[in-house]
């Protein structure tokens, strides 16, 4: 299986099973149209009169060598060999150390806060009983994560910070070491909290729409207000004053700003490096939500940001856009590849009373409930059915070209859009692919880059 698409001056192609990308000439993209199905001498007798005799043969030439080097059309030796076999080993966990915020975002999948249910912040003790159970479930694996959330994770402080401690003892303990996250508003990230993070040497995930008028749209204090001047200042301050760069800007682009390049490009213009603008998640009956009808519009934003850091690369001012990033040479294991984030099995979610769902999104959908942190798992046919949620076992999935990098996809979106985990959420995969064109182009780029100077 290949994927060939062409962004303004390459030609690209991808071999889907080897993880190869091709830079071809027009003549290769245009044989490749035909190749295999057609024989060679259809093909010759078809372009020659296009491209000339030799230019024709020659490309054949070079498409067959590719093809013997495992490296064009390449077999898919992972389907027939993949299982989820074996006890779930837990490697990271999602804390809910608050069902409560500080502001209203109009599109919060937690009700703006409380997940539907009352507004409480965890207990240490739950917390605690959290890490106990991270820890014993985690196996043989050395590093855990855990990512502190909310609502607004910050205000809980102290028990986030009782809990960093704690579990950096325990871990130790072990002989493991936990990798702790917070992911907040930065409302709260005053002088004394910032360093904090930095001296306890958490990552951070900042919340950060764009513009101005785009982020108090959305993200509003429950007086209505907007939140922007706070958030973008304590942003800005924090990064700069402690030269951090264990971060990411985290914003969200609806329907209202489907010209959300200008906003990572505001937000690249305040200094930010690390930057990530996901597509909302709303229900059809939202005025933000992104419609069929918005799709050329929002591929061709995709195309006008990557053309935008492009151009910001060349001048040495590089961002680093989540959406782009991809490894063609390690990257992630086939497991990860197959199954994606993990939740249900890998990856779990706990609440403010010790609850544990398959990730944060299911919190409050009591059919998806695991467990809690002081009885341990008790709905095993969830997890197996997380387990048992990869690629080869998806809807549409086995036959898609983007399939090693998507790897099926959120199982959230596709139960709540679709009904079912195993379903894939349509408008996630369209707009997965086009990320991933853009991304492919970026890397294609650089690989000619590299060669040049080489």
């Amino acid at each position: 299986m290949i994927h060939s698409f062409t962004f303004d001056d390459l030609n690209i192609v991808l071999d889907v099973h080897s993880g190869a990308v091709h830079i071809v000439d027009d003549v290769t993209c245009k044989i490749l149209e035909y190749y295999p199905e057609e024989s060679m001498s259809i093909i010759m007798e078809m372009l020659s009169p296009l491209f000339g005799h030799q230019q024709v043969k020659g490309a054949l030439t070079e498409i067959e060598h590719l093809v013997s080097k495992g490296l064009l059309f390449s077999v898919d030796n992972v389907g027939t060999e993949y299982k989820s076999v074996g006890s779930p080993v837990i490697k990271a966990m999602c804390l809910n150390l608050a069902h409560d915020c500080n502001l209203r975002c109009r599109y919060c999948f937690a009700g703006q806060g409380p997940f539907g249910g009352d507004r409480s912040l965890m207990s240490f003790e739950v917390g605690a009983a959290a890490l106990d159970f991270l820890i014993k479930h985690s196996g043989p694996r050395e590093h855990v994560e855990v990512d502190f959330f909310g609502g607004e994770p910050l205000l809980n402080l102290e028990v986030l910070k009782k809990l960093v401690s704690d579990g950096k003892d325990k871990a130790a303990g072990v002989g493991k070491k936990i990798k702790f996250t917070v992911t907040t508003n930065a409302l709260l990230l005053n002088e004394q909290t910032a360093r904090y993070l930095v001296d306890e040497g958490l990552n951070v995930v900042l919340s950060l729409d764009g513009r101005p008028e785009v982020h108090d749209a959305m993200r509003p204090f429950p007086s209505g207000s907007g939140s922007y001047g706070i958030a973008a200042v304590n942003i800005k301050k924090f990064i700069e004053s402690y030269n951090f760069d264990n971060y990411y800007v985290r914003g969200t682009f609806t329907r209202h700003n489907r010209d959300f390049a200008e906003d990572v490009l505001h937000m690249a213009r305040l200094g930010l490096k690390h930057l990530s603008i996901e597509p909302v998640v709303g229900g059809p009956g939202e005025d933000y939500s992104l419609q069929e009808s918005d799709m050329p519009q929002i591929y061709s934003e995709y195309e006008k940001l990557t053309r935008h850091l492009l151009a910001l690369k060349e001048k040495g001012r590089e961002i680093d856009f989540f959406h782009f990033n991809i490894d063609l040479e390690g990257g992630p294991c086939l497991k990860k590849r197959i199954s994606n984030c993990g939740a249900g099995n890998e990856y779990v979610a706990v609440t403010p009373s010790g609850e544990i769902y398959p990730c944060h999104q299911f919190v409050g959908q009591e059919g998806f409930r695991l467990g809690d942190v002081f009885q341990g798992i008790s709905n095993e046919k969830v997890v197996r059915d997380f387990q048992n949620s990869y690629i080869y076992n998806k809807e549409q999935c086995p036959e898609c070209w983007a399939k090693f990098f998507c790897s099926g996809g959120c199982h959230a979106n596709a139960y709540f859009f679709k009904g079912t985990i195993n379903s894939p959420y349509e408008t996630g995969c369209k707009l997965m692919k086009k990320r991933l064109e853009c991304a492919l182009y970026l890397k294609a780029k650089e690989m000619l880059g590299c060669a040049e100077q080489g």
